[in-house]
């Protein structure tokens, strides 16, 4: 789908069992007539499915006490809608981590945003019986209670997930004349804050052990220029600081001042403030050190000035473990490659 593997989260499956979850431990208590002396106690049963389909199957057992699997109390539940949730939206490039016992990493995209519609449905005899589990139920929710599940095991991370209770309606099903209450229907309805996962990459991920920051300026302009001299085409070694000259027939003198020089094989010349940019083919002197060398190459390429490394210290830290940082400064000329 979409040019994605296949993948299943078992997200809504998750968010259904976490609802019903919170219904499973109410308890129906009847008294005798005075009420001050329990004979009964009873679970309320707690099924998932549709209002009218508990309906249809008390209406068709007259004494409400047919079948061991239909009967009153009972609470039923059902998912009637999924709906995007804009307000909670989150960066699409965010991502989540974790990582393994063996040092693997798994990553997953931010969630997205869905409200989950709950209807509930209170079967009772009497009004006492119903009025009884609504008070079990409704202070709790002012108007959310919130509730916490392990969407995404692999990433073991846990997500707060706010149940909203948006209203609370009686019905009451007669028999006959209206005189006698055939059963009584308390109807709540829900919404639940949750989210839709994307595929979890397992794996896919490394640890950053090493960070390296560099400040570079450009070599493309009068302020520094680096250039490779030909070291068989002159002699001398240039002396930083000192002024050097290009001389031409017919034009202006180029000048400029020695920053760095390798007296090796890579024949690396930088100078700055010059007063025009160096060429291939220039014959370059030091006006203090007489060194004479012709331009065998400009290198157009941005000088690095500043390099900084950071490390974890030490370097098989895990993500789980206790670790510092060693920082390794190197300034120009050292960083000249």
């Amino acid at each position: 789908m979409l040019k994605h593997a296949h993948f299943y989260n078992r997200t809504i499956r998750k968010m259904i069992v976490a609802f019903g979850t919170l219904f499973n431990d109410v308890v129906l208590v009847r008294y005798n007539k005075t009420g001050t002396e329990e004979f009964e106690r009873t679970r309320v049963p707690l099924s998932y499915g549709s209002k009218e389909k508990y309906i249809t199957r008390l209406s068709s057992d007259p004494t409400l006490t047919k079948s061991i699997n239909v009967y009153v109390p009972r609470i039923a539940f059902d998912l009637v809608g999924i709906n995007y949730d804009s307000t909670r939206k989150m960066n699409t490039l965010g991502k989540n981590f974790a990582v393994t016992q063996s040092n693997a990493i798994n990553s997953q995209y931010s969630p997205i945003p869905y409200n989950f519609e709950f209807d509930m449905s209170i079967f009772v005899r009497n009004q006492e019986d119903g009025t009884q589990i609504l008070e079990q139920i409704l202070p709790f929710f002012t108007p959310d209670f919130t509730v916490t599940a392990d969407l995404i095991p692999s990433l073991g991370r846990k997500y707060d997930i706010p149940v909203t209770l948006d209203s609370v309606t009686p019905q009451i099903e007669y028999e006959g004349d209206f005189s006698t209450t055939r059963l009584v229907i308390w109807n709540l309805t829900f919404t639940m804050k949750g989210w839709i996962f994307p595929p979890v990459n397992f794996g896919t991920e490394k640890l950053i052990g090493r960070a390296n920051t560099n400040i570079y300026v450009d070599n493309r302009n009068n302020v520094i220029q680096k250039v490779y001299v030909d070291m068989n085409s002159g002699n001398g070694v240039y002396t930083t600081g000192e002024t050097i000259r290009v001389q031409r027939r017919n034009t202006p003198n180029k000048t400029g001042t020695v920053v760095y020089f390798a007296n090796n094989s890579t024949g690396t010349l930088v100078v700055s403030e010059v007063t025009d940019k160096i060429d291939e083919g220039d014959v370059i002197v030091g006006d203090y050190s007489n060194a004479t060398y012709t331009v065998d190459s400009v290198d157009l390429q941005p000088i690095k000035t500043i390099s900084l490394i950071t490390e974890v210290d030490p370097i098989t830290a895990g993500p789980d473990d206790d670790f510092g940082f060693k920082d390794t400064l190197l300034e120009f000329p050292d960083t000249l490659e």
